[in-house]
């Protein structure tokens, strides 16, 4: 019995982190802003007593936010540090820039610790240009919605270990799917220089290439 109870502990039940609430002023404002994002309107409902609640979700993404009347005390503009997760943080901005949006330079996180200046970057302040390295999870670009809600771009091309079940591997879009083909080619040309020859299995090596990027497991030397 003792062994059953315990092995019901070590497996929690499935959690999805859903809906992220956003604290709006101008409903019918903010309702503009995101859908001219891009995202998908979900809903918009509204009730006898002055309640209203709309839902957008970003392309790709299995989590949506909502705002409305009523639907949080908050004050407008308190949300920070909302991460949006793009492959090519340059493809992102240069999309967002082309919606008519307000986004930063593409940055990276510096070495000197700011205190609390820089939020979302763990207190470090901003270095200009993306990680020299183009590490995954070091380069970033920032806007902010009409009521100042601090959005964040993050470009991850691999995850850290563990992150991902390699057996159920997916990719959210087209774009995604995309940039990670090219990630792959480049790595190949490597490859095929190493080896002198035209690599005949090149499907099999891209697949596995993308897998492990994705999972946060070592490449194959």
């Amino acid at each position: 019995m003792t062994t059953a109870i315990n092995s019901e502990k070590a497996r929690p039940i499935d959690m999805k982190l859903e809906v992220i609430v956003v604290p709006v002023s101008d409903v019918d404002r903010a309702k503009e802003f995101y859908a001219s994002l891009g995202w998908r309107l979900d809903a918009d409902f509204a009730g006898d007593d002055g309640y209203r609640v709309i839902q957008f979700t970003p392309p790709g993404s299995g989590a949506s936010v909502i705002f409305g009347k009523n639907v949080t005390d908050a004050e407008p503009g308190s949300a920070q540090g909302l991460y949006l997760i793009v492959s090519d943080i340059e493809a992102a901005r240069k999309d967002l820039r082309g919606r008519g949006v307000d986004i930063s330079e593409v940055f990276h996180a510096g070495d000197v610790q700011a205190g609390d200046d820089e939020p979302y970057l763990f207190g470090r302040l901003r270095v200009g240009g993306a990680d020299p390295e183009r590490r995954s999870y070091r380069s970033y670009a920032s806007f902010s919605d009409p009521d100042g809600n601090g959005w964040l771009f993050q470009e991850v091309t691999t995850r850290l270990p563990g992150r991902i079940d390699a057996s159920a591997t997916t990719f959210a879009s087209a774009a995604d799917l995309a940039s990670a083909f090219r990630r792959a080619e480049a790595a190949h040309g490597e490859y095929e220089k190493q080896l002198g020859h035209r690599d005949e299995d090149w499907p099999t090596w891209y697949a596995e290439y993308m897998i492990r990027e994705q999972t946060g497991e070592p490449q194959a030397a």
